[in-house]
């Protein structure tokens, strides 16, 4: 089978798991592999998939193997490939621009970003690379409230011909103007910011469709989320979560019965805690009343690695971008958007969201 190559934007942990993923299935066969939503998707296996290229501005990654790199701290994920195998990648110095937040010199060096003394490239040499490279699909994992940063990559991916994952709360699959230009360049585009497989905002989903579904009025639901990894030391900083909390809070009333007022519902990280590393605790509850009108409510403690749990789901989203490649499909993958990501340009509950999902795959839906 052709490999699917993959450029990488942003080496931390997601991105470790990710690679981390592609050796240790690459290794398995269909019935030994837990741990997936497709072994087989539309022909490619997790083996498939292939890095030729990767940027990071961190002194401790910077011109390394991709296949070191993604064990350099900060980095902080679960170690369940520990032997990945070269890559003959080396990992390029990156664009900073807003990427790292001011705050984090204030914390444990081995916790923060270092950015490198490297030149950083402009869009031409980005571009370069990537075409040089032959990547075909890139996979945005750049920290929240980077927004100069994703939409500097959005666009070298346009003018480099390659396809966008874009795993981050900054809306560009979700906005038509982004949309329209992927479209005109004959590129797909996922988007925007990776559900978990199973983690809080899924989770938040389904109780809070089930409460619609059986007739419960929801009155009222938070979701607090903490963790020690760059991630939640990032998000301290409340000036870069505003995208990040429309979109987990849009994930959620998007599937309520009927609409809540702001004051009733909030959603979001809430606090870093270093020795949490890279788990991620969530705390749900959600309130309603019942048949005559008796109160009731629930509350779930849900723990997860937290980057493991994105690359289940990026490891699907890079396939069906490989997919529509094959297919000379372009613009917004509707149903792998929507099934995917925490803000789509279309929200669909999650059940038919899947199943646009598998009638993509089947290539009976042509987005």
């Amino acid at each position: 089978m052709t490999k699917i190559k993959i450029a990488i934007v942003g080496v931390g942990n997601c991105a470790s798991a990710l690679v981390q993923g592609i050796a240790y299935y690459g290794r398995r066969r269909a019935g030994d592999a837990s741990g997936l939503m497709h072994w087989n998707l539309g022909g490619y296996v997790p083996g498939d998939i292939q890095v030729v290229a990767a940027f990071d501005i961190d002194r401790r990654k910077v011109g390394r193997d991709v296949s070191e790199a993604i064990f350099a701290k900060p980095n902080c994920t679960k170690i369940f490939q520990p032997k990945v195998p070269r890559t003959g990648v080396k990992v390029r110095m990156g664009r900073i621009l807003d990427g790292v937040a001011a705050h984090m010199k204030d914390y444990d060096p081995n916790c923060v970003f270092q950015p490198a003394a490297a030149r950083q490239p402009d869009r031409a040499a980005v571009v370069r690379a990537l075409r040089e490279s032959g990547a075909e699909v890139l996979m945005n994992y750049l920290p929240v409230g980077s927004e100069k940063a994703v939409k500097f990559y959005a666009q070298c991916a346009l003018d480099a011909g390659v396809a966008l994952v874009n795993n981050m709360p900054v809306f560009i699959a979700s906005q038509a103007e982004w949309a329209a230009r992927f479209a005109a360049r004959r590129l797909p585009i996922i988007g925007d910011d990776i559900k978990s497989q199973l983690g809080a905002t899924i989770t938040h989903r389904v109780l809070a469709r089930l409460f619609a579904d059986r007739g419960i009025r929801i009155e009222r639901t938070y979701q607090l989320n903490t963790g020690g990894n760059t991630d939640f030391l990032n998000m301290l900083d409340q000036t870069r979560l505003k995208s990040k909390r429309i979109s987990k809070t849009s994930a959620v009333t998007s599937v309520l019965g009927q609409p809540l007022a702001s004051r009733d519902i909030h959603i979001g990280p809430s606090d870093y805690i270093p020795w949490l590393q890279d788990n991620k605790l969530c705390f749900l509850r959600i309130e309603g009343r019942g048949f005559g009108d008796v109160p009731m409510n629930v509350e779930l403690r849900l723990s997860v690695e937290d980057s493991p749990n994105s690359a289940g789901v990026g490891i699907d989203a890079i396939r069906c971008a490989r997919l529509a490649l094959d297919r000379g499909q372009s613009g917004i993958l509707y149903g792998p958007s929507a099934y995917f990501m925490k803000h789509p340009p279309r929200q669909y509950p999650d059940d038919q969201a899947r199943e646009m999902v598998e009638r993509f795959i089947r290539g009976e839906d042509r987005g």
